[in-house]
């Protein structure tokens, strides 16, 4: 929906919204009005020039933590502000006061306002209690630990998430929100934290205007508004008040660390650049486009070959074919060619996996279609009309026609946790997480949206496949957000660790399962305590055990609204550190870590 607005630009085409998450909370807070914003809170920091390198012979923190006082989380948002915008003409400052009122007149008050929001747009479901959004925080050392951080832990966790700047002027779904990094850095048994906006280009022109002008791709593209408000902001566009040109993305989904840069991601715009800084800040560097190679989107989940060190991504767009490209990285950043895949109708594609030689690409049920707008709907359907299938395609491919599509019914993954090959089959062998119903967090609908843990098997040589859910019956739990090693990306992988997302769709716990077996062991948070994606960590050293390494994951407590970080072995399952946050830490998206010996190195 994002290639919508971007048509209306010279801009390449910008694709798509970013996919399944936590969508919502049992206790919604009232959000608080356009006259009474809350002040960003920050916590008191003196200045120190000490490396984030050398925490551990750090003779002071760089910052003290206020104490933590329990109150209900709160949206923090940026108060509006009060003149017309930055540096614009006289013209240009009637036109946007003459929009303003077209918006607030006609837009809100006769086409939205009459129309009750769904739970999947309505702001004070999407972004209340530990989903509503925070202040940035400035490097804070020093932080409390409770056990001990394992020596072997030497770098930053980095984690990404949606959190507006502003509060919503209509429908808005979690997804939409602007891009937060959250980073811990751990060292020599100590711990410091930061957060800071990914500074997108969409951002930097909103916090300059002092208001949201650049359309939310889901939570306001549905129906007759959604067309009036992609016409407002063409119009905003054609007054020179606001500036597609450059991307409208809001780098809030993905993380990695490639080619000597942590890159932020979402599947509406290229990279986003982020440095962490020596002082243990975060900065937005650029919007990273490979020094000019990458002109299309790319989605947020790429993936990077453990052997070959290559990274791997595709690019789909919304509005014109082809609807789908595939390309690859060199260790050293340099892209191949495009290889343009067929697809009769765009489709959704959040995710793909790799195996050795190969990149598996789903093309499910999951698709776009924006004349739905004109028929007063939401432009992402399921088309059940549509066979899920699976294409299997050699990485160095030079063109499509080596794609091998295989049908697959009855199936849509949001996330693919890894894939790898059966030499003695033949097969291709697909780890991923199946929903149901597959578009339920776009529209609301009234049964349960479950996620199973599925094995999905590839027979190339028949062109047939066959899929069966891991878990037995007596131990099916929606499993959704996490990873295997990724040291075994691409190959044949024991254990997976997931988010228990339940009661759905909180995340209650972590799962470890055996893929093989279906055994499956759980850490389970606490009462009123939940997460988001458990990321795996494996040891520096080189081991034999595939679970040798560490869980972390961001836990926040409901009742206290304290957050921490957990540090758990992923091996036995058992806590050895947590992390005490100074300030609260919003449930989010996707996260990597940067150890000690890249950061030195950073582009």
């Amino acid at each position: 929906m994002a290639s919508a607005t971007s048509a209306m630009n010279s801009h390449p085409p910008i694709s798509n919204p970013h996919q399944l998450r936590m969508l919502l909370v049992a206790k919604p807070i009232k959000l608080q009005s356009k006259q009474a914003f809350p002040t960003t809170p920050r916590i008191r920091c003196s200045v120190s020039s000490n490396s984030l390198l050398d925490l551990a012979t750090s003779t002071s923190p760089a910052c003290r933590p206020a104490p933590y006082r329990e109150e209900a989380a709160t949206a923090t948002f940026t108060k509006p502000a009060s003149k017309t915008g930055p540096n614009w003409n006289l013209l240009q400052r009637f036109a946007a006061a003459a929009l303003d009122t077209i918006e607030e007149a006609f837009i809100s008050n006769v086409l939205e306002r009459p129309h009750p929001l769904p739970k999947t747009a309505d702001p004070a479901v999407q972004i209340s209690g530990n989903f509503a959004p925070v202040g940035e925080q400035a490097p804070c050392r020093n932080l409390t630990v409770q056990g001990r951080i394992p020596p072997s832990i030497d770098g930053v966790y980095v984690r990404n998430g949606a959190n507006p700047l502003f509060e919503p002027v209509a429908g808005h779904h979690l997804f939409d929100g602007d891009g937060m990094v959250h980073a811990v850095h751990l060292r020599n048994g100590t711990a410091a934290y930061a957060c800071r906006y990914t500074e997108t280009e969409r951002f930097r022109q909103e916090r300059a205007i002092g208001k949201p002008v650049f359309p939310k791709a889901i939570g306001e593209l549905h129906g007759h508004s959604g067309i009036a408000r992609l016409l407002l902001f063409y119009a905003r566009s054609l007054c020179g008040l606001v500036d597609g040109s450059h991307g409208i993305g809001v780098a809030n989904a993905g993380l990695i660390y490639f080619n000597d840069r942590l890159l932020a991601m979402s599947e509406d715009d290229i990279p986003y650049h982020v440095r962490i800084t020596p002082s243990g800040d975060l900065e937005t560097v650029e919007r990273y486009d490979f020094h000019g190679q990458l002109r299309s989107s790319m989605i947020a989940h790429p993936k990077l070959d453990p052997v070959s060190r290559e990274l791997f991504a595709l690019s789909y767009d919304v509005i014109k074919k082809p609807y789908l490209k595939y390309f690859s990285f060199s260790p050293d950043g340099n892209k191949s060619a495009d290889v343009e895949i067929p697809l009769d109708q765009p489709t959704m594609m959040h995710d793909f996996a790799i195996t050795d030689n190969y990149v598996v690409v789903p093309d499910q049920q999951v698709v776009f279609k924006l004349e739905e707008m004109i028929r007063g709907g939401s432009p992402v359907i399921f088309d059940r009309a549509k066979t899920a299938r699976f294409g299997v395609l050699p990485k160095c491919a030079a063109d499509a026609s080596e794609m091998q599509w295989v049908d697959v019914p009855d199936c849509f993954c949001f996330h693919l946790w890894n894939a790898w090959e059966e030499p003695a089959t033949g097969e291709v062998v697909v780890i991923g997480s199946c929903m149901t119903p597959p578009d339920s967090v776009f529209n609301e609908r009234e049964e349960s949206l479950k996620s199973i843990l599925s094995e999905i098997r590839l027979d190339l040589k028949h062109g047939k496949s066959t899929h069966h859910p891991i878990l037995s019956p007596a131990d099916q739990l929606n499993l959704e957000a996490g990873m295997v090693n990724r040291k075994m990306m691409g190959r044949k992988t024991r254990y997976a660790y997931l988010a228990i997302a339940e009661p759905w769709p909180k995340v209650s716990g972590f799962a470890k399962v055996d893929l093989s077996t279906g055994e499956i062991k759980k850490f389970i948070y606490g009462d009123s305590r939940f997460g988001g994606e458990p990321y795996f960590l494996p040891k520096e050293t080189d081991s034999s055990g595939e679970d040798d390494g560490y869980v972390l994951s961001f836990v926040h407590n409901e009742k206290t609204t304290k957050s921490e970080l957990l540090i758990v072995n992923a091996a036995d399952m058992q806590l050895e550190a947590a992390v005490k946050m100074p300030s609260r830490v919003p449930y989010g998206f996707h996260g990597t870590f940067v150890c000690s010996r890249d950061l030195v190195t950073q582009a």
